[in-house]
């Protein structure tokens, strides 16, 4: 038994979260602080998040494009969730590109530096193209982040790619795609069942990879049909 399993088996494993204010981290943080195979959640973020538990370790971090000064905080790290982005047409296109790639690998060069051990979980998307020739810059930066993620050293990484994400909770929808996506969901879902993920299991999926990793998965990327088969293992659906 290595020294991660004897962690995992005693419910060691130390996990940082970046982007705990958004709808994924924000699930993933909830789920991370329950489970009993995590003893520390480092929460690294641009803003504070009101939330109080003996497990947690706040962070703000407001400039992404230098993570230095999280050195320390990176330190010992058993696993990392990555959830930091931005939607499409929020920001202009280099700003996306800045978020999607350049805050994600400025990280990920401290954190392997820190703890180069750790396992890594990143929220891609679907239709990410590593090969750089998409006309939609999204999958463009998503697929550029995803090869300089995979080429950083960590011993795992785990792309996730998924499609519609539902957000479970009522928000301020980001655009009127995301508005009408909402309101036909029930039937989206039946007609396309692998093209929507529901915002809870997905994060429960990425901290169960990132902290036990996973035997059947082969290759690094897991597609949308993989992450809701997963996530009904751990937890059947709730419709």
């Amino acid at each position: 038994m290595t020294a991660t399993d004897q962690e995992r088996a005693s419910g060691q494993m130390r996990l940082v979260i970046v982007g705990a204010s958004g709808m994924v981290g924000g699930y993933a943080l909830r789920y991370a602080l329950e489970n009993a195979v995590v003893s520390s959640v480092a929460s690294i973020g641009r803003k504070t998040l009101g939330i109080s538990n003996p497990k947690l370790t706040e962070v703000v971090h407001r400039d992404f494009a230098d993570c230095s000064s999280l050195a320390d905080t990176l330190s010992g790290q058993d696993a990392a969730v990555f959830c930091l982005g931005a939607y499409t047409g929020a920001v202009s296109d280099a700003e996306l590109r800045t978020i999607t790639v350049g805050y994600m690998v400025e990280f990920a060069r401290v954190l392997y530096r820190s703890s180069p051990g750790a396992a890594f979980s990143f929220l891609s998307g679907n239709g990410a193209d590593p090969t750089g020739r998409s006309r939609i810059p999204f999958a463009r930066y998503k697929g550029e982040a995803e090869n300089a993620l995979l080429a950083a050293g960590f011993p795992h990484v785990y792309l996730f790619r998924p499609a519609y994400i539902y957000p479970v909770e009522p928000r301020q929808e980001p655009n009127f795609s995301y508005r009408l996506l909402r309101g036909i969901y029930p039937v989206f879902r039946l007609l396309f069942p692998n093209q929507v993920i529901r915002a809870d299991d997905l994060a429960r999926v990425m901290v169960d990879v990132a902290v036990c990793g996973t035997e059947e998965h082969r290759g690094p990327v897991f597609e949308n049909g993989e992450i809701r088969a997963m996530a009904e293992v751990l937890q059947p659906l709730r419709r």
